[in-house]
């Protein structure tokens, strides 16, 4: 009988035990799956929209020519004046500043580059730039090696990015992004970069231009050809009209 009792008390005591273990790993697993739930179902850290996520900016950058001088020159070549005209002529519908060139100096062109320097000058003065905007600077060259004239100018420029960021692995994973099919952090970079390196106005992201007047010329001649009961469309051409040759007929 006393032996009896002693199995039973065992077994009632294996029980027991066997019931707090269940409660033990019965709570781990709730612990865990709240800490889960708050990794898969939490709060976004960053926009599922790529256009919040990469936003275009605007800001104010720089705009430089570089001008490759020879030793023994010491003036501009045909295609280095129609490239410091252009460059002129690009400053007077977008810059917001003066113009500034960078002279380098302890460089094997050193001198030609100096001497180069009044053309230069007198190209951008002739296309609109003033004299007093023109600031000249020197620059020290690397170890002597050949150096190049920098002519730079301030402009206003839309950027996005830096891109090709992967902070999280985007295989599969523990992440909540991966659960929950989230896009991953550098999707969209691209186009948002390409798009802010293209636009012609960095405005235009903003706000809408305003109209420009209509073309009173042209307007004056349709409206001249309509009160006279002319048709004022254009006229379609035959389908002969164009070809320059009867090949094929």
């Amino acid at each position: 009988m006393q032996t009896v009792r002693t199995v039973i008390a065992a077994s009632r005591a294996r029980m027991r035990l066997a019931l707090r273990a269940a409660m033990i790993v019965g709570s781990a697993v709730l612990v865990c799956g709240c800490y889960t739930d708050r990794q898969i179902a939490g709060v976004p850290d960053v926009p599922n929209d790529y256009r919040m996520r990469h936003p275009i900016t605007i800001t104010e950058g720089d705009r430089t020519l570089q001008i490759f001088m020879g030793s023994n020159r010491g003036m501009l070549t045909a295609t280095q004046r129609a490239e410091v005209l252009a460059f002129a002529q690009s400053w007077r519908h977008e810059a917001t500043g003066g113009v500034i060139v960078d002279l380098p100096t302890g460089a094997s062109n050193a001198r030609a580059s100096a001497e180069a320097l009044p053309e230069i000058r007198s190209i951008l003065v002739a296309s609109g730039v003033p004299p007093h905007g023109v600031v000249v600077r020197a620059y020290a060259a690397v170890d002597g090696n050949f150096a190049t004239i920098r002519i730079t100018y301030p402009k206003i420029i839309a950027q996005a990015g830096p891109c090709g960021l992967w902070p999280e692995d985007t295989g599969p994973s523990m992440y909540r992004d991966y659960f929950e099919n989230q896009p991953p952090w550098n999707f969209g970079c691209t186009t948002q970069r390409n798009l802010a390196a293209m636009v012609d106005n960095p405005a235009d992201l903003v706000q809408p231009r305003s109209e420009t007047p209509a073309y009173e010329m042209r307007r004056s001649t349709v409206m001249e050809e309509y009160r006279r009961g002319v048709p004022t469309n254009a006229q379609s051409s035959t389908a002969n009209s164009g070809k320059i040759a009867n090949v094929g007929q």
